[in-house]
């Protein structure tokens, strides 16, 4: 998922560049957006990981 955000955090950068505000601005929203589901799913992940009892794998 860091992924997509990455990808539309430089789609963002280039339509900028290129003077396409519009599309920059949605391309930025949409990158936030998936970061912090990101950063919530891994949270969980975490969360999870530890009432179960696991240790992490490295």
């Amino acid at each position: 998922m860091l992924g997509w955000a990455v990808t539309f955090l430089v789609v963002a950068l280039v339509a900028a560049l290129f003077g396409f505000g519009g599309i920059a601005g949605t391309a930025v929203e949409a990158a936030k957006l998936i970061f912090f589901i990101a950063v919530v799913l891994f949270a969980i992940s975490a969360v999870v990981g530890l009432m179960r009892g696991r240790s992490p794998t490295l």
